[in-house]
């Protein structure tokens, strides 16, 4: 292995050591022993990998009192993103969940897909919201680029709209304008408005009950006066009879789905329920956009019928229907990261108290994920006795975790060695520390 071959890699770890401002050392270590492990049981356990030359104390105190600069990591997280193919990205919310941690403050009660408390999918926890580059190539790789921690009193949805405009403010002027893909549980009318004066497209999927409106035809004012029509024709979802002829249609043949139909329905707009103006006469805002139906012919490995899949797009230009179909299919690379993250890099296993902690925890688990991405094209593959082999352009995270950690000697680190001190002293006898204050999850106002 060429020792130039390294060069970009080395490179960027000397970077992300830059963007640790105190702590800068122990943080880095911290995250190659992620990447050394074969699984992350606990914080002090990973301690005693070899990329670890500190001891376990040291770990807990790089969590709590190390700084990282998110600007700066912002800023090299987007120069190592992917360049060749269209811009697409996924914006979606995760949820770290701490149900009995009482003594940990700005917990909040969100919904969780496979945890439940009294019977409800409902969690109480921090929620993060992930925004990652996807990539059209059939792989379960993405390029994280921001992770923003919500409060339980903001609103998902607006803080999608400044990640949104921060990343945009990043790209080059001149680029062509990007696509945001949400899943069902975003509101794309606070982002369609939130973002109609950027050149970013949107696309949100809906649920296949909604319904939409077209603009009222002209009528002659009322002499006896009264407030205008709002809404013209109905578009019921789940009534083909309301529906008119498309505006767009796309038809295609695809390996996995076969036969792909894509109908869109320019011009319609939602009754809006939860709007700036709830609760007062005032008259509801008009947020027009395009209705995209896809229909596929079959699903890979699924023997169930599929069903419609409706969608939401909001743009500058005209809806290109067969990238915008085949967008959301690579949505669900985000699931993949996610997943990967949480069970073999243990994203959500430490049981930290203080949400700074999780905070910096999580950027030191996005570092950790780029560097593997990054260190995919200079690893070998290795594969269990029974996993199929795998060519190593396609080869997957967790088969370059394997590997990843015989890389590391080579590409060396920017931390300093670590510096005797002495013993600690420890907590001064006859000090108890007291009991934590205890901090109730915190409940959204509907």
């Amino acid at each position: 292995m060429p020792a130039h071959d390294l060069a970009y890699l080395r490179s960027f770890r000397t970077a992300l050591h830059a963007c640790f401002e105190h702590r800068a050392d122990a943080l880095f270590e911290l995250g190659d022993a992620v990447l050394a492990s074969d699984a992350v049981t606990s914080l002090p356990h990973l301690s005693l990998q070899s990329g670890y030359r500190r001891g376990w104390g040291s770990l807990s105190e790089a969590l709590s009192a190390g700084r990282i600069d998110g600007a700066a990591l912002r800023t090299l997280l987007m120069d190592q993103a992917p360049l060749d193919g269209p811009s697409v990205y996924a914006v979606d919310l995760s949820v770290w969940p701490r149900c009995d941690a009482e003594a940990s403050p700005e917990r909040g009660f969100y919904y969780h897909p496979s945890r439940h408390s009294a019977g409800q999918p409902i969690v109480a926890g921090w929620a993060y919201q992930w925004l990652a580059q996807l990539s059209f190539t059939r792989d379960s790789w993405t390029a994280p680029l921001d992770i923003y921690r919500v409060h339980p009193s903001q609103n998902a949805n607006a803080v999608a709209v400044d990640q949104i405009k921060d990343l945009r403010s990043r790209l080059p002027s001149e680029s062509a304008p990007p696509l945001f893909v949400f899943d069902a549980g975003d509101d794309s009318a606070p982002l369609t408005s939130g973002l109609e004066h950027l050149p970013v497209a949107i696309l949100v999927r809906w649920r296949a009950d909604r319904c939409f409106y077209a603009d009222p035809p002209p009528t002659v004012p009322s002499p006896k006066g009264g407030r205008p029509r709002i809404h013209g024709a109905k578009f019921a979802c789940k009534d083909p009879a309301t529906w008119p002829a498309p505006t767009a249609e796309h038809t295609t043949q695809d390996e996995p789905y076969g036969t792909v139909r894509v109908r869109a329905w320019a011009g319609l707009h939602p009754q809006q329920q939860a709007h700036p103006g709830r609760g007062t006469r005032k008259t509801r805002r008009i947020v027009r956009g395009t209705v995209v139906l896809v229909e596929v012919g079959r699903l890979p490995a699924r023997p169930y019928q599929p069903k419609m899949l409706w969608r939401w797009y909001a743009g500058p230009d005209e809806p290109n229907l067969d990238l915008r179909w085949r967008a959301y299919v690579r949505r669900f690379d985000l699931e993949h990261t996610l997943r990967f993250c949480q069970q073999s890099l243990g994203w959500t296993t430490p049981r930290v108290r203080h949400p700074e902690q999780a905070d910096r925890w999580t950027w030191l688990v996005v570092a950790v994920y780029t560097q593997l991405r990054l260190a995919r094209p200079w690893v070998g593959d290795r594969r269990l006795p029974w996993e199929r082999r795998l060519d190593p352009a396609t080869l997957t995270p967790a088969r370059v975790r394997r590997a990843v950690s015989d890389l590391l000697p080579i590409v060396g680190t920017p931390a300093s060695p670590p510096k005797p001190c002495g013993r600690s002293p420890g907590r001064p006898k006859g000090r108890r520390s007291g009991r934590a204050a205890r901090y109730p999850a915190l409940k959204k106002a509907a």
